[in-house]
């Protein structure tokens, strides 16, 4: 069997800080990373906490949600901070939904 990878320990505190630094409630993440028809309020809630890890496109979306610069190893790499300084919220940019394998 193959080993479990360790959980990034500050995962759940940079995803939290993404979304308060972004204005945003958790709803309005999930539309600003254009998850809507996929995601809930109370699964932003799970990853915040760190009750669930969110799978890599998820991720994904966090980091381009957060600008140019930075760069998903930002989110899951426990020496790595977020940038000091994340877009502001105008509610006007969409991330791009993932492709769908076939």
């Amino acid at each position: 069997m193959g080993q479990a990878r360790p959980r990034p320990a500050r995962l759940a505190d940079k995803l939290l800080e993404i979304r308060r630094k972004l204005g945003l409630s958790q709803n309005e993440m999930i539309s600003r990373i254009g998850l809507s028809g996929e995601l809930t309020q109370n699964r932003i809630s799970a990853y915040e906490l760190g009750e669930r890890e969110p799978p890599l496109y998820v991720l994904l979306a966090y980091a381009r949600a957060i600008g140019a610069g930075a760069y998903l190893e930002h989110l899951v790499d426990d020496q790595m901070d977020l940038p000091e300084k994340l877009p502001a919220s105008s509610g006007k940019e969409k991330i791009k939904k993932p492709r769908t394998a076939k």
